[in-house]
């Protein structure tokens, strides 16, 4: 079945930059140069039997990439209840809360937006309580002041919520986003080689991993990168240039899969192509610099993925 997808040619950018602005390709080359000894006629007669001119993206496919959150499993909304029974457990309250006499809650609508802006868990909450004013909470009955003090609750924090997160993974109630473990089976049987990286925590990640796709299948992975491996989160490309190191591969031989432009930043800033596989809370984001856009993987084949990497386009 041919894969429902918005494909975006000719190919992406693969440069080391970030920025979303247009860009003007530069001329090819040229095709000939005049020589005034030769007519146009002959010149004419020379193009006719040359043979058309094709301009070949020259990279395969060897290494398959994907992200966790979002892409194996649609999990934003977990992260959220986790964080909000965190706030809950320590009576977290921020000072400038419309809602400061009861625990903190981000809604669905905040966190849609919040979780595509600032990636990671602390430093999600270290950028909402500078926004916020640091809180009051059983951790510390006063809003902490010092480095040490923020830390300490931004830890506990999180060390707390991780831990629910994974109580609610393990409920038996969470499935893999369709088509993820096919693609997966298709680049190992093809001898590709694999790859999960995320940003989040990377007890979260193994525990989720181990539950969604299996022991096999997760034991089985050339690589594997959390947040904790790398000094810089997405949308620092340092997770995706350490993949590569790792599995000894170009990054041009790389395709990536992610859910959101943090993700799609952070994978062309390495020099990899990405597509994206959105989900309800990035549907609406630029996704311009991505190989291709789809809702889901379940259409989604490798020779698709391969085709976006040799790309033949007839030079005019």
């Amino acid at each position: 079945m041919a894969s429902s997808a918005v494909l975006l040619l000719p190919p992406p950018n693969l440069s080391n930059s970030l920025s979303l602005s247009s860009r003007t390709p530069p001329p090819l080359f040229s095709l000939f140069k005049t020589n005034t000894t030769f007519s146009s006629t002959a010149a004419s007669k020379a193009l006719s039997r040359r043979p058309p001119l094709v301009v070949t993206v020259s990279a395969a496919l060897q290494a398959l990439i994907f992200d966790c959150d979002g892409v194996i499993l649609e999990s934003e909304h977990l992260h959220r209840q986790a964080y909000n029974d965190a706030f809950e457990h320590f009576n977290v309250r921020c000072p400038s809360s419309s809602s400061s006499s009861q625990p903190l809650n981000w809604t669905p609508e905040f966190y849609d937006v919040f979780q595509n802006l600032v990636g990671g868990g602390k430093p999600k909450m270290r950028w909402y309580f500078k926004e916020n004013g640091w809180p009051t909470s059983t951790v510390f009955d006063y809003s902490p002041e010092t480095d040490e003090e923020r830390e300490k609750l931004i830890d506990i924090l999180q060390d707390w919520k991780t831990e629910r997160y994974k109580e609610i993974i393990k409920s038996g109630t969470v499935e893999p986003r369709p088509g993820v473990l096919r693609l997966m089976d298709e680049a190992k049987a093809s001898g590709r080689k694999l790859a999960v990286c995320s940003a989040a925590t990377k007890s979260s990640v193994i525990m989720c991993l181990e539950n969604l796709i299996g022991m096999e299948r997760f034991q089985s992975l050339d690589c594997f990168l959390a947040g904790d491996d790398v000094k810089q989160k997405k949308p620092d490309p340092s997770i995706y240039v350490t993949a590569a190191e790792k599995l000894g591969v170009s990054e041009k031989d790389c395709m990536v899969i992610e859910d959101s432009v943090i993700g799609l930043q952070a994978a062309t800033g390495a020099g990899m192509p990405c597509v994206i596989s959105y989900t309800s809370s990035t549907a609406d984001q630029d996704f311009k610099e991505a190989a291709a856009i789809y809702p889901d993987l379940s259409n989604v084949r490798l020779t698709d993925l391969e085709a976006l990497l040799k790309n033949e386009v007839p030079a005019n």
